[in-house]
């Protein structure tokens, strides 16, 4: 259980109200709140009528949440301010790492994205070879291949994302060159967060216009959030780091 923290020490004797901390960021007091109650700010004194005081170290917690919520998200950012406030550092630093890791997988995940547009974009006055033959594959070796279950290959066909054709004797799926290009593209779309209803005009597109340029406005798009978030962990860190100094 989460004890008090006691006064003086790294504690300044300057009292704010909750109106205080709200106000600086345009929140709801009952917000301030809540945000105690769920260990994102450090427990708080009581006044003898028992209204909860709070002082810069709360400010300084709240700054640095706020801070990390861009770069990290909601629950992350939580989970990070519970263990500094439980004295976890650690554990920290560890949720911290978690966050930059995932993002480096994303910039990785971007990569591969567009080093598969490379290999697929077709030479100058051709188009993507689409007649099934000896490299036609069935539904469970390609999902199998793309770390995803075949119920998300008829998902994506049901959407139109992917067209298999059929094998005449016996019905089975068969994924050609054009099939399996729109799948791994799909997949890699929707790993850098892409929704079906985004990536459906960009399937098209590449399709009838024999190229993939229509891609480039979404990567750069992608590429653009992705520097944002960094740039987000940089600002929440140096937050963070703000409130760790308070504590001592």
């Amino acid at each position: 259980m989460r004890q008090k923290l006691q006064s003086g020490g790294h504690r300044s004797s300057e009292r704010l109200r909750p109106v205080d901390l709200a106000r600086e960021h345009g929140l709801s007091t009952q917000a301030i709140r809540n945000y105690e109650e769920a260990g994102i700010l450090p427990p708080t004194d009581r006044t003898p009528h028992g209204y909860r005081t709070y002082t810069p170290l709360h400010a300084g917690a709240l700054r640095a949440f706020l801070a990390l919520v861009p770069g990290h998200g909601h629950q992350a950012a939580a989970s990070i301010m519970r263990a500094v406030n439980d004295g976890a550092a650690d554990e920290a630093f560890r949720l911290i790492d978690t966050g930059h890791a995932q993002l480096l997988d994303d910039r990785r995940t971007l990569e591969a994205v567009e080093s598969a547009l490379r290999d697929l974009d077709p030479a100058p006055g051709t188009a993507p070879a689409a007649v099934p033959g000896p490299g036609g594959t069935f539904i469970g070796p390609l999902a199998e291949r793309l770390g995803i279950r075949p119920a998300t290959l008829r998902k994506w066909e049901h959407a139109g994302l992917v067209r298999p054709s059929r094998d005449p004797l016996t019905g089975y799926r068969v994924y050609d060159e054009a099939a399996v290009r729109d799948a791994r593209l799909t997949h890699q779309l929707r790993r850098g967060g892409y929704l079906l209803e985004q990536i459906a005009p960009l399937i098209d597109q590449v399709r009838t216009a024999g190229g993939l340029e229509p891609l480039e406005a979404a990567l750069s798009d992608w590429r653009g959030r992705l520097s944002a978030r960094g740039r987000a962990m940089l600002t929440g860190a140096a937050e963070l780091e703000a409130y760790l100094r308070l504590r001592g």
